[in-house]
């Protein structure tokens, strides 16, 4: 038994009085040491009524850093526009029903998944070992490279990678080093807001997702790079500067939007905005890019190729219609994936993402997918450039490939599941079989960044023609249209294919690169978790094999400036999207289809998994 003198301390009123003096200690202790994540957080999480008035967070004390949630804001929000409430909407599964597996099956399968993991380690040894903290280890020089603001573009890349590979102590290492990033300054002039989104931003919150928050210093890297993202959008129209004087902005400069603006740069920052605003509880940064999206939905049917719209748009004056090409693949591509992702990290509340990707599928499954003529008769689909829509005439489909536009596959089929489109599931499987098809008709196994092809005039059934093939080839030289008739002209014709080194059925082959891309297996990879098909595991092992091949140095791996070389010529860039995406989509096409499940987690367009709300 205590004594009575200290049992009678513990009373209700002392033990209230108590916590109550210890939790307003701690309060204190967080404002004045934690600074800005911590005040703002305290801001963040306290409940509002929606479009509450704006009252911005505590501004941090005065510890002599610079802060940007220190400037003043030139174009302030009276009202924020709330994230949607309410209980999540169903949304119909993704994944196919895990099934059996047999013993050789299985062995077969972490062989492969061991090899993608050898792969990633090599490329991360290489980047610790060379260029740790820059953005980028040359693979052939070991120099240091810093194309994206020289904060450890590959380090924060690649967070979320290390985790899933079961890679904890690099993780860890890679967490303590983020500590010493500064997001207040860079010696890049002008910073792309769209990449840094992507990248950091989009790396910082998966890899606090995926750890299960037990890291809270990655939340409060993300707050603060969020807070600096903030000042881009600080114009007249709230449009934000996609390529970002930030020194001007830290200077106090007024800044506007600019006139040209190539769209995916524009509309692909909600994902990772919005995941910023369900962890913190801060409503700015929603807002921020829901503006953004207000604008392209006035406007998506107004447009001259009406559901889609144009490469470049005027974000100053608000003037998204006027341009005249349209694509799914290079500076428009990830506007349309965002659509159907944004809507399940929404929960399905809102009605809006659903009704933009359904408007803007139906104009590109009719005006940009196309049946290449292939020697092999393959039932496939790619998806072109469609040029000079609505000037009175019929717009010019230009039967372009791009590696980039192979994550429409993967973008397809996951639409077809969540808003239970099963006719397009069949349009899916062609996109992600066609490439495949592009990497398995080059003679190294390789798909080239860039190539031109022959649009079948019947997608449902195409016959090998070897006489229009020729043709096609002939007008791609105005000499072989000057009286070229009989054996000259097949000779020219072939020797156009021996020294462009043209398989059969390619007209062009426009950019001869792979940078080590990942859009082929992103899509691979969606496919496989949705159908099932285990033959696709074995496609995306033929792929894998023939890029590790060839990409591999002593150092890391290498972009390929031609694939048609024998061998390939290799290029001293690796970027750091090849361990944050290819290498990833990789492993987990081999992982077991509950990791990182589809159901669970909606990817960015740089394969930063983000926790669905809720799951």
């Amino acid at each position: 038994m205590p004594p009575p003198r200290l049992f009678a301390l513990f009373t209700r009123r002392n033990v209230i009085a108590l916590v109550l003096w210890v939790g307003t200690a701690l309060l204190i202790f967080n404002l004045y040491y934690r600074g800005s994540y911590q005040s703002a957080k305290d801001w963040l999480h306290r409940p509002g009524p929606a479009h509450a008035p704006f009252t911005p967070p505590p501004i941090p004390v005065d510890d002599g850093l610079f802060h940007w949630q220190k400037l003043p804001v030139h174009y302030p929000v009276t009202s924020l526009i709330p994230l949607p409430s309410g209980a999540a909407r169903p949304i119909p599964t993704i994944q196919h029903p895990a099934s059996q597996e047999d013993t050789q099956a299985k062995a077969v399968r972490l062989e492969r998944l061991a090899a993608v993991r050898d792969a990633f380690q090599h490329a991360w040894v290489g980047y610790r070992n060379y260029a740790w903290m820059a953005d980028e280890v040359g693979p052939l020089s070991g120099e240091r490279h810093n194309p994206f603001g020289g904060w450890a573009a590959s380090l924060v890349d690649a967070l979320d990678t290390l985790w899933i590979m079961d890679m904890k102590e690099q993780f860890e290492d890679a967490v303590e080093a983020i500590g010493e990033l500064d997001f207040t300054t860079t010696e890049e002039t002008t910073l792309n807001v769209f990449e840094t989104t992507i990248r950091y931003l989009g790396g910082l919150l998966s890899a606090y997702d995926l750890s299960g928050a037990k890291y809270p210093s990655l939340l409060a890297k993300a707050v603060e790079l969020g807070e600096m993202l903030l000042v881009a959008f600080d114009t007249p129209n709230r449009m934000p500067i996609t390529r970002w004087d930030w020194k001007k902005a830290r200077d106090g400069g007024l800044q506007e939007a600019d006139s040209n603006v190539l769209v995916a740069e524009l509309g692909s920052m909600t994902l990772e905005l919005t995941r910023l605003s369900q962890t913190t509880g801060d409503g700015r940064f929603y807002d921020a890019v829901q503006r953004v999206m207000d604008e392209f939905d006035k406007q998506q049917m107004k447009t001259k190729l009406p559901g889609m719209w144009p490469i470049t748009v005027n974000a100053r004056d608000l003037d998204f219609i006027s341009d005249t090409s349209y694509t799914l693949g290079a500076m428009a591509d990830s506007v349309y994936e965002y659509l159907p992702k944004q809507h399940m990290l929404l929960g399905g509340r809102t009605e809006q993402y659903r009704k933009l990707y359904l408007n803007a599928a139906a104009t590109f499954k009719e005006h940009n997918f196309y049946r290449p003529m292939t020697i092999d008769n393959a039932d496939i689909l790619f998806s072109a450039l469609v040029q000079k829509a609505g000037e009175g005439r019929p717009a010019i489909l230009d039967n372009s490939m791009q590696h980039l536009v192979c994550f429409a596959g993967g973008m397809v089929a996951i639409g077809a599941r969540i808003f239970s489109r099963s006719d397009d599931l069949a349009i899916a499987r062609r996109l992600v079989d066609g490439c495949i098809w592009a990497y398995q008709s080059m003679p190294n196994g390789l798909m080239a960044e860039v190539t031109h092809h022959i649009a079948c005039d019947n997608a449902q059934s195409c016959e090998w023609n070897e006489t229009r093939w020729y043709e096609e080839l002939a007008r791609q030289d105005s000499a072989d249209s000057n009286g070229v008739s009989g054996a000259a002209y097949e000779a020219r014709v072939r020797t156009r294919i021996r020294t462009h080194r043209l398989p059969p059925g390619y007209v062009a082959i426009d950019d001869t690169r792979y940078i080590l891309r990942p859009e082929a297996i992103e899509s691979l990879f969606i496919w496989y978790r949705i159908s099932g098909d285990r033959t696709y595991q074995d496609k995306a092992w033929a792929m894998f094999q023939s890029i590790d091949k060839h990409t591999r140095t002593s150092i890391a791996h290498a972009a390929l400036d031609d694939v048609t070389a024998s061998p390939p010529t290799q290029a001293d860039r690796m970027e750091s999207f090849w361990m944050a995406e290819t290498l990833k989509y990789f492993y987990l096409t081999f992982a077991e289809p509950s990791l990182v499940s589809l159901d669970e987690f909606v990817f960015n367009t740089e394969a930063h998994p983000f926790r669905r709300p809720g799951r």
